[in-house]
């Protein structure tokens, strides 16, 4: 009874993580290295995955045109539709600033590598999860724009090939080649499934410390009001919690399988800093960036916690079951 109360393993590295950036965060050449080594994670979790997964079930990834569309209904419509009604029934409660802040997180793509590495843990459809979070973050760059200037009336926004590229660079590129090399990778990672798990797992905790640490060093959190920063946490919580119960709802409404409910849960649900931060600079004067991104910054790492207990007790659940 004890164990099932305490929290996942996983999530208390997490949570360490948090700790460590509040204690010792990184700044200029030490946060170069440290965006490096992230940047390298990624790249060797899609290598991994590109590795491991056989051709048809990429195939079935790739081709499964209704998971894709409810995927990205969850994450550039249900998401869009929840920041405009929370900002109708509660205006006042927080700064205009920070309330475009909200909406602009609503806009942004989802997360890549924490999508898919959640899914993973969960035993889900980690082709449709590859291919899903490709689509949503290709889709973000002509999307999050539109959306953004739909909601905030921002005007002659214009987003840098150079994302195009990085999507590429860190996603497609490291897959094809896995995949590729897979019939001589995947007997040597077959044998070690601890290493995809580890790479999954470890791609999280850099996320998380890279981007605490960014916010401690800008002191992002000293713009607000302990009171204000604490209902901005409980409306990040809010929407979080609503998203989740939307894209429960669409996967079972949908009659998925249990794999892809779990792609659009964590794909659907989730946002990026990766995309968002670049966004809100061609988006939003320099003066704004910061508090616009702080809920995207709460969001984030909320995100991360609560998605690694469901992840982690679909895990264990499913290990029951087996």
């Amino acid at each position: 009874m004890l164990g099932r109360l305490l929290p996942d393993r996983f999530v208390l590295w997490l949570i360490g993580a948090v700790a460590l950036a509040v204690v010792a965060p990184v700044s200029s050449a030490p946060a170069a290295i440290a965006d490096y080594i992230t940047y390298a994670a990624i790249f060797a979790l899609f290598f991994l995955h590109g590795a491991r997964l056989p051709r048809e079930a990429l195939v079935a990834g790739f081709a499964d045109v209704k998971l894709h569309a409810a995927i990205l209904s969850v994450t550039y419509a249900v998401f869009p539709l929840i920041g405009l009604a929370m900002l109708w029934l509660m205006p006042s409660l927080l700064d205009p600033i920070i309330w475009t802040g909200i909406l602009f997180l609503c806009c942004v793509p989802s997360t890549v590598q924490s999508s898919i590495a959640y899914t993973s843990m969960a035993g889900g459809n980690v082709a449709g999860a590859v291919a899903a979070a490709a689509f949503s973050n290709m889709a973000g760059v002509f999307l999050t724009p539109l959306l953004a200037g739909l909601l905030l009336d921002a005007q002659g926004a214009a987003i840098s090939p150079s994302g195009i590229g990085r999507i590429f660079v860190l996603l497609f590129l490291p897959f094809i080649l896995g995949h590729a090399m897979r019939p001589w990778i995947f007997p040597l990672i077959e044998k070690r499934p601890a290493l995809t798990t580890g790479v999954d797992k470890g791609t999280i905790l850099l996320a998380v410390y890279g981007a605490f640490s960014a916010a401690m060093v800008d002191r992002v959190f000293d713009q607000l009001p302990t009171a204000q920063l604490a209902i901005l946490v409980g409306l990040c919580l809010l929407l979080l919690g609503l998203v989740l119960a939307a894209a429960v709802a669409i996967g079972r409404l949908g009659s998925f399988p249990s794999g892809s409910r779990d792609a659009i849960l964590f794909c659907g649900s989730v946002k990026s800093i990766a995309s968002g931060a670049p966004m809100a600079k061609v988006l939003f004067p320099s003066a704004a960036v910061a508090p616009v991104l702080l809920p995207l910054m709460l969001y984030h790492t909320l995100q991360l916690l609560v998605c690694a207990s469901i992840a982690g007790a679909l895990a264990r659940k499913r290990g029951r079951e087996s």
